[in-house]
C-alpha cells in the first residue's frame, strides 16, 4: 500500500506522538480494527517498551523509532500484528508466533480456564493433561504453567506449527509430538484426567472475513473438514474418549453455529454433564463434558460418525 501523505513517508523523522497520530490515520484508512492500539504496539515493539512506558515516552516528545513507517505499511496491508512483532499474548504468557502457525485468540483462554477450574475443583494430585492440535502451544503452555504439578502432553500435525510449539513449550516441560490428533498418545489410553482441544472447525464455505485470518492463518488450522466443519472436532472428541479415564474431563472450542451439534456428539460419545460455554463476546464457543464410567473408545467413536 502506498502512503498518501508526505508526513507518513517521513514518519521515522517525527516525534513519537505525531508519528502515532499519522500511523493511526493510515491504519484506520486500511480498515484495521484497532488502529491506535496497533500503532502503539508496533512502536512499543521497536522501542522495547510496554504500552504504559510508550505513552509516557510520547508525552516527553521522544523521536519515533526507526522502522516504524515500514511496520505500519505492512500492518496496513493486513499482515497480522503478531507476525510483525513475532509474539502473541495468551493468559500470562508471551508466545513466539509467525507465518505457519495459528495466532492464539483471547477466546481460547476460556478453554484453558475451564480445564484449570476442573482440576482445582476435582483436587487431582498429579493430573495428566493432553492438548490435541496444540498449534502454537498456547493451551498446553497455559496448563503447564498454571497447574505446575501436572504432566502435560501436546500433539501437532503441521511441521511448521510444531516448530513454533517446540519453541514455546520447551521451558515448560511439556511432552510435544509431531503427529495426528486422531491417533496421538496411545500409551495414555484411559489414563488422562483432562483433554483440551482447539481443533480446526471452520465449515468449508465459511471463509473468514478478516484478511489477517483468511490470508495469513494456515488453512490446516482453520477448516475442520466437511461442509459443517465437524470432521476434526469429531475426531478430537473420539480421541478424548479414548484417552480419558472414566470421570475425566474434556473441553473443546468450536464455532458458535456448531454448539448444538457438538453437544449431541458429546452425549453419543459417552460424556455426561455436557455443558456449553460462552466466550468473551457471549458466543457459544466451547463445550465440555465428563466421561461416563463405561468410558469411550473405538465403539463410541464409530457411533458418532453414523
Amino acid at each position: 500500500m502506498r502512503w498518501a501523505t508526505e508526513s507518513a513517508l517521513e514518519m521515522d523523522q517525527l516525534e513519537l506522538a505525531e508519528a502515532l497520530r499519522v500511523a493511526t490515520a493510515a491504519l484506520t484508512a486500511a480498515g484495521v480494527p484497532s488502529p491506535r492500539v496497533d500503532a502503539e504496539l508496533l512502536a512499543a515493539h521497536l522501542l522495547s517498551l510496554n504500552l504504559g512506558e510508550l505513552r509516557a515516552a510520547a508525552l516527553r516528545g521522544v523521536p519515533a523509532p526507526e522502522g516504524l513507517a515500514d511496520l505500519v505499511a505492512e500492518r496496513a496491508q493486513r499482515i497480522p500484528l503478531q507476525h510483525l512483532t513475532g509474539k502473541a499474548y495468551f493468559r500470562h504468557l508471551e508466545l513466539a508466533v509467525g507465518p505457519g502457525v495459528f495466532v492464539p485468540r483471547p477466546e481460547t483462554e476460556t478453554v484453558a480456564q475451564l480445564a484449570i477450574d476442573w482440576v482445582t475443583a476435582a483436587s487431582v494430585n498429579r493430573p495428566v493433561l493432553v492438548d490435541l492440535g496444540t498449534g502454537s502451544g498456547a493451551l498446553a503452555a497455559a496448563l503447564a504453567t498454571e497447574i505446575p504439578q501436572a504432566s502435560v502432553y501436546a500433539v501437532e500435525l503441521s511441521e511448521l506449527a510444531h516448530a513454533w510449539a517446540a519453541r514455546n513449550l520447551a521451558p515448560h516441560g511439556v511432552e510435544l509430538r509431531l503427529g495426528d490428533l486422531r491417533t496421538a498418545f496411545p500409551e495414555l489410553d484411559g489414563l488422562a484426567d483432562v483433554v483440551v482441544s482447539n481443533p480446526p472447525y471452520i465449515p468449508a464455505a465459511a471463509v473468514p472475513r478478516e484478511p489477517e485470518v483468511a490470508e495469513h492463518d494456515p488453512q490446516i488450522a482453520l477448516y475442520g473438514g466437511g461442509a459443517d466443519g465437524l470432521e476434526l472436532p469429531t475426531a478430537a472428541l473420539a480421541s478424548a474418549a479414548r484417552l480419558l479415564k472414566p470421570g475425566g474431563y474434556f473441553v473443546m472450542e468450536h464455532a458458535e453455529v456448531q454448539a448444538e451439534a457438538i453437544q449431541r456428539l458429546f452425549s453419543r460419545a459417552g460424556f455426561h454433564q455436557v455443558q456449553g460455554h460462552l466466550d468473551l463476546a457471549d458466543k457459544d464457543r466451547a463445550t465440555s463434558g465428563v466421561l461416563g464410567e463405561s468410558g469411550g473408545g473405538d465403539e463410541r467413536a464409530g457411533e458418532m460418525t453414523e
